[in-house]
């Protein structure tokens, strides 16, 4: 690929995603896509994840008017699994209740797939961090739906928050990965490409 500067393009609204991606110190601008995130019961939590990135990257993709060999667009899907089931955005208050209800007092893993493309090139992964929560009651719960209102959050929480934070006992892995973007191993794939970032 070419050594000139990569013009970065996020397929996401995710002001979260966006903030890490920031992170990196690069220039880069956001494409919001719709897609559809529907999950292949053949396939594990982390291939669906891996997948979903891949097509938000290609949604973008087709959206450039002209795309070059020195453009890479990057696409990411997070999702919270308990054992095999998946716990996604909530429709509802009562379904986030429910859902932090039954993190308690168990781990669950949060997987993130993020996938690169380019003219010449496409690369995917998925990062995992196991998180596991302190008890939190039913007052822990409700006060925390009613002040940050988490309703557009896989799992019905955001590790950032002040809030959920008193409430998380230990992480494994990467703790920007919770937030939506394993940022270190992103950053480790975009140097295959772009050795200058």
């Amino acid at each position: 690929m070419s050594m000139k500067t990569p013009v970065l393009i996020l397929a996401s609204r995710s002001p979260r995603r966006k903030e890490l991606l920031s992170l990196l110190g690069v220039r880069f601008r956001t494409l919001p896509v719709d897609t559809n995130e529907t999950f292949d019961p053949l396939k594990t939590i982390e291939e669906n994840v891996t997948a979903i990135a891949l097509q938000k990257a290609e949604a973008a993709w087709s959206m450039l008017h002209k795309p070059n060999e020195n453009v890479m667009v990057i696409g990411a899907d997070t999702v919270v699994a308990l054992g095999s089931s998946v716990l996604g955005k909530p429709g509802s208050c009562e379904e986030a209740v429910h859902m932090l209800q039954k993190l308690q007092n168990t781990t669950h893993k949060v997987h993130t797939g993020f996938a690169l493309l380019s003219s010449g090139n496409s690369y995917s992964e998925c990062a995992t961090t196991t998180v596991e929560f302190e008890p939190m009651s039913e007052h822990d719960i409700k006060r925390y739906l009613d002040r940050v209102k988490p309703f557009d959050k896989a799992g019905s929480y955001g590790i950032q928050d002040p809030l959920m934070a008193c409430h998380v006992r230990r992480i494994d892995g990467c703790y920007y990965n919770v937030v939506g973007l394993p940022v270190s191993r992103l950053c480790l794939a975009l140097k295959r490409y772009f050795p200058e970032i």
